[in-house]
């Protein structure tokens, strides 16, 4: 299979958690986590949104940024496109725009008459729905891609909006008239641009905010991005972690305490850090001595803590993962978006707010994610994982 890496447009994003720090980014995770819990209705992931004639093959990538708490890309609207700044989101599935920079519609613009309406954990938005070519690079064109156009949002500062590449079936009751809306990734495949209708991501850790170090490859792998074997693991069927990117696994400190018996979860680019269920989190405190800075509300350990801390393991689909000492902590360098103190430790696991056995019972963030390659494969029901160069390495 060709392989084509379409390079994103350079930009500059705000911090989100910049104004209100940690306990802002707490406060939107948890949120975000409260949503998922309500439950969404279940995905089907039905493949036959058809049977598709020729395809050309190739996966297609193109770049991410990392924002420090988000991550973005830039989006083409229209002929000619306007470039958007949105929000990469595997927990949501429409598409929008307008929080920021204004829709501009021009010939192939199509107003569909029908209104939109979205409440994420710690926003909303409403509005319009269009049709519209949408451009992610030059062999990544979607002809009539529904797009919500926002006239009124609230919790997307610095953003004009959405990406969501998450399940269809989430789509549901978000437009009027319609049953649901093809992602963008739907879409890629359904027209032939893609071959497989799966999205690969690949992000690495970064003590810099507003870089590009991430990429999204639609349609497949690139396997430049990943060392090993990607293994492969069904998506778990216990609710509400099904109606999104859930699984099932374990999780370990060290090599001999379980601080969570297998039980299903989500993997989700929107959620900034590890969220465990309380008992887990507890638990993990009390493994690693940890307490909670009344600043940022993120655990915090001293220097003689980091060098005893050992290694989380998550034992997914009879694979183990290893989640480094280092992996485990706030980037340093970025100290400073969180409101808290230069060369302060800061842990990523927090308390998810419920209690184990909720159907969703830990939040695989992008904190875990920048460490492993990660494939959103709707096709096949089934999510794959692969270690990188960067998942042992110290750059925390």
């Amino acid at each position: 299979m060709s392989h084509v890496v379409i390079r994103g447009i350079p930009f500059a994003t705000r911090l989100r958690a910049a104004k209100g720090g940690a306990k802002e980014l707490l406060e939107r995770d948890r949120a975000r986590a409260q949503k998922f819990l309500a439950g969404k209705s279940h995905h089907a992931f039905v493949a036959a949104k058809g049977k598709h004639a020729s395809s050309t093959g190739a996966d297609s990538s193109i770049d991410v940024t990392d924002s420090g708490v988000t991550y973005t890309t830039q989006v083409g609207v229209g002929s000619p496109a306007t470039d958007y700044t949105l929000l990469i989101d595997t927990g949501y599935s429409n598409t929008w725009i307008g929080a920021d920079l204004p829709y501009k519609p021009t010939s192939t613009s199509h107003n569909t008459g029908n209104t939109i309406n979205v409440s994420y954990g710690s926003g909303s938005m409403s509005g319009k729905e269009y049709t519209d070519t949408v451009t992610l690079g030059p062999d990544l064109v979607i002809q009539n891609q529904g797009i919500g156009v926002a006239s009124t949002a609230q919790g997307f500062q610095g953003v004009d909006g959405i990406l969501g590449v998450g399940p269809a079936d989430l789509t549901q009751g978000t437009v009027s008239n319609t049953t649901e809306v093809p992602t963008v990734t739907d879409n890629l495949y359904a027209q032939g641009t893609i071959s497989s209708n799966s999205l690969g991501i690949s992000y690495e850790p970064s003590s810099t905010a507003n870089v590009s170090n991430g990429e999204l490859t639609f349609g497949g792998t690139d396997s430049t991005k990943y060392t090993g074997t990607l293994n492969t693991v069904p998506l778990t069927t216990t609710s509400p972690a099904s109606a999104y990117w859930g699984i099932n696994q374990s999780v370990s400190y060290g090599t001999s305490q379980t601080i969570l018996k297998t039980t299903a979860g989500i993997v989700d680019t929107g959620t900034t850090l590890l969220l465990l269920a309380t008992e887990a989190y507890q638990a993990y405190q009390k493994a690693t001595g940890a307490v909670e800075d009344s600043t940022t509300g993120l655990l915090t350990i001293t220097s003689a803590q980091y060098a005893k801390l050992q290694s989380l393991y998550f034992n997914i689909g009879g694979v183990t993962y290893e989640f480094t000492p280092n992996a485990q902590i706030w980037p340093r360098g970025l100290n400073s978006t969180l409101g808290g103190n230069e060369g302060q430790i800061y842990l990523i696991a927090s308390d998810l707010g419920s209690n184990v056995g909720s159907g969703l019972d830990f939040i695989n963030g992008f904190g875990w994610i920048q460490r492993y390659y990660t494939l959103f494969d709707t096709g096949n029901k089934q999510l794959g994982l692969a270690t990188t160069a960067y998942t042992d390495a110290d750059t925390n």
